[in-house]
């Protein structure tokens, strides 16, 4: 096993973390503001996928789907709230659960009716197409790497957002106390939607940028949304900065994982029964991990405390 190839699969966990915080940055958010359990989520990653994938079709251009991705996304988003998700506030868990859950079907029946069930091919634009040399002697596609510094971008964003605005102090407010600042005479109704459709937006941008990577299908969001929760479990809920570390943690263990306990147990085992049970425990290991913190703080990495 050569450095350059294991250089490359931390690469690889890094994109792979980056694109699992976008979509658990929202979902935290939401959850942690609203106290809702969101299992739509997914469906907006679809959504801002195959938006991205039928409007840079029709267009000829990746960057004006891009851009539509976050703009369905965010709307679908905005209209679940309205629609949906309000009326589930005051409602218990297990009503959240059965109405999202619902709308995952509403999402993926509409999608097929939509755009049918064969996957949509999304291609990746070509300024950013080709690989970059880097030191070690390898390359790595660009693509990759400007999903890694959109993901960047995006962390420092959102940090600037919740610290430094007025709207980050509505929402760190209303993580704690949502009945005083309504008190207060700030519109709660508005300011969900407003996170919604933040959170909603984030999805539809994993979604888009994922799409050059995958064909785009339906479904497509259902076992990203496994791990995004992971993410937020491990990182502590309601935490922007516990969804940062906890998704780099399940990218890169999860991507090292694959690549090297296969290996490790063929030299125990043999390549054949080696390959089986290190796939296998490579498909465990996240979660592993994640009972693993739990058990010494129950609460996640960076619980969000009253």
């Amino acid at each position: 096993m050569s450095i350059a190839l294991l250089l490359e699969q931390l690469l690889n966990g890094l994109q792979f973390g980056v694109m699992l915080f976008l979509m658990a940055a929202g979902l935290t958010l939401i959850f942690g503001v609203m106290g809702l359990i969101n299992l739509a989520h997914g469906s907006l990653y679809m959504i801002g996928a195959f938006a991205c994938a039928a409007v840079a079709a029709a267009t000829g251009s990746f960057w004006i789907g891009l851009a539509a991705s976050l703009a369905a996304a965010a709307a679908a988003g905005a209209l679940v709230e309205i629609l949906v998700v309000r009326r589930l506030y005051e409602r218990d868990h297990l009503d959240q659960v059965l109405a999202t859950f619902a709308l995952i079907l509403i999402f993926s029946e509409g999608t097929r009716w939509l755009f049918g069930s064969f996957p949509l091919y999304l291609d990746i634009p070509p300024q950013l197409s080709g690989a970059v040399e880097l030191p070690g002697g390898f390359s790595y596609p660009l693509y990759r790497l400007a999903i890694i510094g959109v993901g960047i971008a995006v962390a420092v964003g959102l940090y600037w957002l919740i610290a430094r605005t007025r709207l980050g102090m509505r929402i760190r407010a209303g993580e704690s106390d949502r009945e005083i600042i309504a008190a207060l005479g700030v519109d709660i109704r508005t300011l969900y939607t407003i996170v919604f459709a933040l959170g909603a937006a984030l999805a539809g941008l994993a979604g888009a940028l994922v799409g050059a990577l995958q064909s785009v299908q339906v479904g497509m969001g259902e076992p990203v949304l496994i791990l995004a929760f992971v993410v937020i479990v491990i990182g502590g809920i309601g935490s922007i900065k516990g969804a940062l570390v906890g998704a780099l943690l399940v990218g890169l263990i999860d991507t090292l994982g694959r690549f090297l306990l296969p290996k490790l147990f063929s030299l125990f085992l043999g390549p054949s029964d080696g390959a089986t049970v290190g796939a296998a425990l490579a498909s465990m290991l996240i979660y592993v991990v994640m009972a693993l913190i739990l058990a010494v703080r129950p609460k996640g990495l960076f619980a969000v405390t009253a």
